[in-house]
């Protein structure tokens, strides 16, 4: 599985591309005892926040069987994800979207794409990447890395039915908190 290109960010002392990123969180997938370290919860995905490169928002994600994310963007951060246990599976839009001035979309044919995504295989994505991530197992938690710059400055939520996309909300980081 090849990574998605993303265009990187070229202004100077803009932090890390998205390629160092996809770098980053391959290097930590792969630390066995970070992983085991990361408690399970039957329930409900569970995190820890990481030391990332260059200023950038990182997380180790537990997933429990039947857990995804619902569909979303990262706004104006790039970033990347692998995972290190289990499966993911990501849903996405193969189109750019509109970042402001819409509730509703009604979206083409053809712009759907799947990844199953197995331990150690990720993706490094651009700036306003709308998709769901899930883990689809009913038995099996899934962990992974992930890494966005600049740090979230917010997350968009959408509702998706059949080929409509409808913006829900957008959350900022104090609403995290």
């Amino acid at each position: 599985m090849h990574p998605s290109a993303a265009a990187p960010d070229t202004r100077p002392g803009s932090g890390p591309t998205a390629a160092e990123l996809l770098g980053f969180v391959r290097r930590t997938a792969a630390d066995a005892d970070l992983i085991a370290s990361l408690p399970l919860d039957p329930e409900g995905r569970t995190w820890i926040r990481l030391d990332g490169p260059g200023g950038c928002e990182a997380w180790l994600i537990g997933w429990p069987p039947g857990t995804g994310t619902g569909w979303h963007d990262h706004a104006d951060s790039i970033g990347a994800f692998t995972t290190a246990a289990g499966a993911l599976t990501e849903l996405s839009l193969a189109a750019r979207l509109p970042t402001d001035g819409w509730k509703t979309l009604e979206l083409a044919e053809g712009i759907d794409r799947t990844r199953e995504l197995t331990p150690g295989q990720g993706r490094a994505f651009g700036r306003h990447h709308v998709h769901e991530v899930l883990n689809e197992s009913t038995t099996v938690h899934a962990v992974s890395v992930h890494a966005y710059y600049p740090p979230l400055p917010q997350i968009r939520r959408y509702s998706r039915t059949g080929a409509v996309l409808r913006l829900e909300h957008v959350e900022r980081p104090e609403d995290w908190q």
